[in-house]
C-alpha cells in the first residue's frame, strides 16, 4: 500500500509538473500584458512535434533535441506575439479582441499541424530505454523521474533568470508598468516578445516531457490547457509560485482520485477542485485579495 502510494505521488508530480509548466505561461503573459492567452496549451502540442521531427525523423538524440525544440517553440512564441498580439494590442479597448484573437489562433495552430502531421498519433520514445526502474523497492517510470528534474531545474534557472540578471528584472518593470519602464529607456517590445518566447517557450517543454508518457496529437494542447489554467487559478492567478503550487496540487488530486476514487473521473477532479478554490478562496492560494469599493 505504501510502496503504490509512493509511485502515485511520482507519477502525480511528474503530471503536475507539467502543469506547472504551462502554467507558469499562462501567469507570465498575464502579469505582462493583462492577456490570458488561450493558445499557451498549443505551443505544448508544437514543442512536442518539433520533438517528433527531430527524433523520430531526424534522429537526433535526445538531449540535443530537446534544448532546439524548446527554443524553435519560443520563436514560434515570439513570432505569435508579433503577428497577432501585437496589431490586435495596439486598437483601442483592445481586451476582448485579444482574447477573441488567441481563442482562434488556438483552433488554427491545431489545425495547421493536423494538416502536417496528419491524424494518426505519434509515440515518442522516452530519453531512457527502460520501461520502469526499482529504486529502494519502488518501480518507477523514468520520464517521471525525468520530468520532475527538467522541471525542478528549468524553474530555478527561470528564478534565478528573472531575480538576478539584468534582463530578468527589465522583464519585472515592463510587466509591473510598461509606461514607466518605457520611460526609464526599456524597450517594452522587444521585452513583451521575449516573455512570449518565453512563455510558449515553457508550453514547448511540458509537451516535449509528457510526449512519452501519451501520444503525441494535434488536439494534445487543449487538455494540458484546461488543467494549467485550472492550476493557475488555484495556486492564484499571476502568481509564479502560485503557478509551480497550483499545478502540482492538481497532478496530485488527478492521480489520487484516479487511483482511489474512479479513473472514469480523472479529468473531472482538477475541475472539482477549482470550483472549491472558486467558491471558498477565488483568489487562490497565492494570490492577493482585491477590495472593491461600489
Amino acid at each position: 500500500m505504501f510502496v503504490e502510494f509512493i509511485q502515485l505521488t511520482i507519477a502525480g508530480l511528474a503530471v503536475g509538473s507539467i502543469y506547472a509548466l504551462v502554467a507558469l505561461g499562462f501567469v507570465l503573459i498575464y502579469t505582462s500584458v493583462n492577456v490570458v492567452n488561450f493558445a499557451q496549451g498549443d505551443f505544448a502540442m508544437i514543442g512536442a512535434y518539433f520533438m517528433v521531427s527531430l527524433v523520430l525523423g531526424a534522429h537526433w538524440p535526445w538531449w540535443v533535441a530537446l534544448p532546439l525544440a524548446m527554443v524553435l517553440t519560443g520563436a514560434v512564441g515570439a513570432l505569435f506575439q508579433l503577428v497577432l498580439y501585437q496589431p490586435v494590442r495596439n486598437r483601442p479597448r483592445n481586451f476582448l479582441p485579444v482574447m477573441i484573437a488567441t481563442v482562434g489562433a488556438s483552433v488554427f495552430l491545431e489545425q495547421v499541424f493536423l494538416l502536417i502531421y496528419g491524424p494518426v498519433p505519434f509515440q515518442l520514445p522516452g530519453i531512457f530505454k527502460a520501461q520502469s526502474v526499482k529504486i529502494d523497492g519502488v518501480f518507477v517510470y523514468p520520464q517521471y523521474l525525468v520530468i520532475i528534474v527538467v522541471t525542478s531545474v528549468m524553474v530555478t534557472v527561470l528564478n534565478w533568470f528573472l531575480e538576478r540578471t539584468k534582463l530578468g528584472k527589465q522583464l519585472q518593470a515592463t510587466a509591473q508598468d510598461a509606461d514607466t519602464a518605457r520611460l526609464m529607456g526599456i524597450r517594452v517590445a522587444r521585452m513583451t516578445a521575449l516573455i512570449f518566447a518565453i512563455s510558449t517557450g515553457l508550453g514547448g517543454l511540458a509537451g516535449i516531457l509528457i510526449a512519452p508518457v501519451y501520444t503525441v496529437t494535434a488536439g494534445m494542447g487543449s487538455t494540458i490547457a484546461l488543467k494549467a489554467f485550472a492550476s493557475a487559478i488555484v495556486g492564484g492567478f499571476g502568481s509564479i509560485k502560485g503557478a509551480i503550487v497550483g499545478g502540482l496540487t492538481i497532478g496530485l488530486v488527478e492521480t489520487y482520485g484516479a487511483t482511489y476514487i474512479s479513473g472514469s473521473y480523472r479529468d473531472a477532479f482538477p475541475f472539482i477542485v477549482l470550483i472549491l478554490f472558486l467558491i471558498f478562496r477565488p483568489s487562490g492560494l497565492f494570490g492577493e485579495k482585491v477590495s472593491q469599493k461600489v
